[in-house]
Order: structure tokens, then sequence, then C-alpha cells
């Protein structure tokens, strides 16, 4: 068998393992002492609350930052203003400052707008052209004055029977006038200061109408979406909009047809939020002058898209009445976000038209 080897350095240790095993064993008996801790009396530090993202006093039409307006100017109403928008009336003069702009089909399937204008007033605006008798409904959520220059007697009497007060010409108004470098009727413009004077004493700052997403990355279509950089409506052979996503400026870039749609100013319109809505057309009662296409808005719903930013989403509208807001929500029910900034709604029928519409968006 093989010995074991112990090295010296292993044999001292043992023998002084040894030693203390010999040794007799020995009590301390002197008092032990007691050390008592105290609790910690500081708490945990916590981390800062996230700052919340919307701001503290927002334009209630755009939800944009409005902490820098005055308390009139937060107080006054919102003023939805027709404007022509045929290829006589173009360029509009300050439509860009518009916080929501709505595109509906009229005669001959020609598109007239509804601007309407809150957080910025120009001086003025124009061309100033005839109401229809869906205006009150498009915009009656807006609870401020409806202004157009001329309509149906039958039209105008609707519209003021329904409690929607308007400021238009034809009744004396104030505030219009007609520019020298075009023909009538596609040179009236009105002054926003005077127009405002004459808005009812009980109106005031509109409610906010939909939903807007904080921060805007957050908002539906960015969150749920597909990307989408261009938009071609077709309305009618006269109405071709088309909308543009310019990564640069973050922004959807507005073209009538091939041309950029630009104002007198010669700044190209655009929008935050393109929201298109399929809705139903009928043709008034009266004979073949006086019937006109209505757009049917209040008490419908249909289906729609809404593009934010550079994303696209598929979305389903709603609209209970006269003065109540359109509704969007998602195909499952839930209510869309929009990015804050100016917003455009094309109203397209896809029904009671007689012809062929198209919304394609790549």
């Amino acid at each position: 068998m093989r010995p074991t080897r112990v090295t010296s350095a292993v044999a001292a240790a043992l023998a002084l393992v040894g030693l203390a095993a010999c040794a007799p064993a020995t009590t301390d008996s002197s008092p032990q002492a007691t050390v008592s801790v105290a609790p910690a009396s500081a708490t945990p530090t916590l981390p800062a609350a996230p700052e919340d993202p919307r701001p503290e006093v927002i334009w209630p039409l755009t939800g944009l930052d409005a902490s820098d307006a005055s308390a009139a100017e937060l107080a006054r109403p919102a003023l939805s203003i027709k404007i022509e928008n045929s290829a006589a009336a173009r360029p509009q003069e300050n439509l860009d400052q518009a916080d929501v702009v709505f595109e509906e089909y009229v005669e001959a399937g020609i598109s007239r707008l509804i601007a309407v204008y809150h957080s910025q007033m120009p001086d003025s605006v124009g061309p100033v052209r005839s109401m229809r008798p869906m205006d009150r409904n498009i915009m009656g959520s807006f609870a401020g004055p409806l202004v157009f220059s001329g309509a149906q007697n039958r039209f105008v009497t609707a519209t003021v029977n329904s409690g929607q007060q308007v400021i238009t010409q034809d009744i004396g108004s104030y505030g219009f006038y007609r520019t020298s470098g075009r023909r009538a009727p596609h040179n009236l413009h009105a002054y926003l200061d005077k127009i405002l004077e004459q808005a009812d004493d009980d109106m005031t700052t509109p409610p906010e109408q939909w939903a807007i997403a904080y921060p805007e990355e957050t908002a539906t279509a960015q969150v749920e979406g597909s990307d989408a950089s261009s938009i071609q409506i077709h309305m009618s052979s006269y109405s071709n909009p088309s909308w543009r996503w310019d990564a640069s400026e973050e922004l959807w870039l507005r073209s009538e047809g091939s041309s950029p749609h630009v104002t007198m100013a010669g700044v190209q319109l655009s929008a935050t939020n393109v929201v298109m809505l399929w809705v139903s057309v009928e043709y008034t009662s009266g004979n073949a002058k006086t019937s006109v296409p209505e757009t049917l808005v209040a008490g419908r719903s249909g289906a729609g898209y809404v593009v934010s930013g550079d994303r696209m989403i598929p979305i389903e509208w709603s609209k209970a009445g006269q003065y109540e807001p359109f509704v969007l929500t998602t195909e499952a029910g839930d209510p869309v976000a929009l990015m804050p900034g100016q917003t455009w709604f094309e109203l397209i029928p896809n029904k009671g038209v007689g012809h062929p519409t198209s919304i394609d968006i790549s």
C-alpha cells in the first residue's frame, strides 16, 4: 500500500489542533453588553411621477398648447364659414389657418368647404359662398355661428328654425366685402373681427370634439394602423383632391388634381389628421333647378378611414344629431384618438350620386 505523505506544514497544523483539544475549558463570567438598534426613519426615495404630456391649456379643436392665449381669445366662439372651392375660387384666402375643414359634395360634383376658425383668427377669409341644407348638421356641434352668403329661402328658414345662428350678407349682416381681383360671385370675403361682433352673446369657446392623444405617438392610427404616404380621392370629374405625406414637415400636404392646393399667400394647405368618411347623399325635393344634393350625417353612421401622421386605420363613424359631434371609433368599437393639430374631413359619397367614387390610400 502506498504510504500517506504528510508535509511539515500539515504536521504543525495538526499539533496545534491537538493542543487546543487538550486545553481546559474556561467560563467568561463578565456581564454581556446589549446593543439596541433603532429602526431607520427615512423612507425610500421614489421616482418622480412622469410629466403629464397634455398642455395645461389647449385649443379645443386642435389640442395644441394654448398657454399663450388670452382669456378673451380662449372664450371666443368658433366661426364656421362656407368657402368656395371651384377652380374659379382658388386660391382661397387664409384657408390654411382654419382648425378644422369639411369638404362636401355639391351640385355637379363640385366640392364646397366649411372652414372652422377658432385658435387662429386671420383678418379676412374667402371667397365666402352659399349655404346648403346639410351645413347646420355638419357644424352644429361647434356651438358657433354659421357664416355664408346666399341660399334657398327654404334652407335658410330650416336652419334658423333649428336654433342655429346664421350670419349672412343676405339678411343684413355686416363684415363682408368684395375684392377687385375676381368677378362676382367668386370675390366675396369677410372680416373675422366684424363677424365675431355679431355672434350671439351666449356663444363661447367650442367644446372638444374628439379624443386627442398625448403624447402624439399614442394616437390610435400610430399605434394600431399601417403605413401611409399618399391619399387619392375621386368625388367626381370636378373634384379629385389628394394628400401626400411630407416627412420633413410631418404634415399631409393637399393638392387639387395634379396641382398643389395653395392659399393666396402661396402656402400649401396641410393637415396633421385627414378623416375620410363614406356618406350617403340624397337630392332635396323641388324641381330640377332647385333640387340640390344633401349629405346625410345627422342621425347617420358609416365607415371610413383616419390618417394621423404617417399611419392609417379603418374606422366607423356616427353622429347622433345636429348638435352632437362626430364619433370616431375603431372597427372594434374603441374611441379613435387623433394627433394634436389641424384636421380635414373628407365627406365622400358612396350612395346617391349616380357615379363611382373612390378612396385610395397607399
